[in-house]
């Protein structure tokens, strides 16, 4: 029931009224309490009402329903509002069966992923069910079990028919979730264009690098870093992190949960910015890149000429143009990678090292900071 304003909210972003979501955890939870309903009433049911972690209740059309004498099926088709998230529409199925005993347990079919790595929310050979969504679809169905008096067990499977293919849209296969997507949600409710849905994302895919022994890792901004870490550098790819424009927070986080060391791979456009000491790269908190090019090029004894032709400059690629006509490029750099260093050494504090690699596409490597290679033979040895 897609738009239905019983389900949906608004919130405000970037001067944008938009609307908000149902998690695959509700989904999943909602599927369950409607399963069971029609198992142990024996009466379908086309619509299922689910309270979420946050107090919202929300009213869920139930769809592919299959009635059997031991076991119902059914499916709540996902809504991520105004969120761009893969898994909008796709149907997340739920069965419930009659079982021997009196328990209720749950486990993930066709197209729920596996833990293959530690670190996670659930543990290695468990489906990808996280735990807040494990208790919502077990109250759920234990609702249902108190609500007809219900004393033997019953057992749930969670599915995704869509969910194999749609995770490889996802950070899942790096994180060592396999065969499928996960079931999530902590507040049942997906808020659009959540950036803190993304720092947890990063956060956790650090964190499976530690469990399984990596202490030290690369982290790169984006796809950029990403090819040139593994395709010019031949760096293992499987050491990295990528942390979108959020630096900061990935030297927080990596802080917190003791890291050893972290190098930055990453472009001119993104990490110049760093010289400044901003910390979120997006251009809409700062864009200080030709700022930071002219500074450094007066102070190296730039000509105002050259200092007024970088400040007029659109892209970085413009900017090393000019200071390499200048013969200005290596001295530049040099005070730039160093200013990187002092932000990236106050904002880590002294237990975790930091440092960079900047590129470009036209010129390669135009600069790294004053342990970077240090780092660099830490993370390789970590390799597995």
């Amino acid at each position: 029931m897609k738009g239905d304003g019983r389900n949906t909210q608004t919130v405000w972003k970037d001067q944008k009224q938009l609307r908000t979501g149902y998690t695959t955890g509700s989904c999943a939870a909602a599927a369950a309490k409607a399963a069971a309903f029609m198992l142990l009433s024996k009466e379908p049911v086309y619509q299922v009402s689910l309270k979420t972690p946050q107090g919202a209740v929300l009213y869920l059309d139930v769809e592919c329903i299959a009635m059997g004498t031991d076991r119902v099926s059914c499916a709540v088709r996902k809504d991520s509002g105004d969120d761009p998230d893969v898994t909008d529409g796709v149907l997340v199925l739920a069965e419930v069966a009659r079982r021997a005993g009196t328990a209720v347990s749950l486990d993930g079919g066709k197209g729920v992923g596996r833990v293959t790595k530690k670190g996670l929310d659930q543990p290695p050979g468990a489906a990808a069910i996280n735990k807040v969504p494990r208790r919502m679809i077990v109250e759920a169905v234990e609702e249902q079990r108190r609500k007809f008096g219900c004393t033997f067990g019953l057992h749930i499977i969670i599915s995704i028919p869509e969910g194999e293919a749609l995770a490889e849209k996802t950070f899942n296969p790096r994180l060592g979730i396999e065969g499928g997507l996960s079931v999530l949600g902590t507040s049942g409710i997906v808020e659009p264009m959540s950036e803190r849905a993304l720092t947890d994302t990063i956060c956790l895919e650090m964190k499976v690098l530690k469990e399984n022994g990596h202490e030290w890792c690369y982290i790169v901004p984006g796809n950029y870093g990403s090819d040139f870490l593994t395709e010019t550098l031949k760096y293992d790819g499987r050491l990295a992190v990528k942390c979108s424009n959020y630096i900061g927070e990935t030297i927080d986080d990596a802080v917190r949960m003791g890291m050893k060391g972290i190098l930055f791979v990453g472009h001119i456009g993104k990490l110049v910015k760093i010289a400044a000491g901003v910390m979120n790269t997006h251009s809409r908190q700062a864009d200080c890149r030709m700022e930071v090019f002219a500074a450094h090029a007066a102070l190296a004894g730039a000509s105002r000429d050259t200092v007024r032709q970088l400040m007029e400059c659109v892209t970085t690629a413009g900017a090393v143009d000019i200071l390499k006509a200048s013969n200005m490029l290596e001295p530049v750099m040099q005070t730039i990678m160093d200013q990187i260093d002092v932000h990236l050494k106050q904002r880590a504090g002294k237990t975790l090292m930091t440092g960079a690699i900047v590129f470009s596409a036209e010129e390669g490597i135009l600069g790294q900071t004053s342990r970077a290679a240090e780092i660099l033979e830490h993370i390789r040895k970590g390799t597995v």
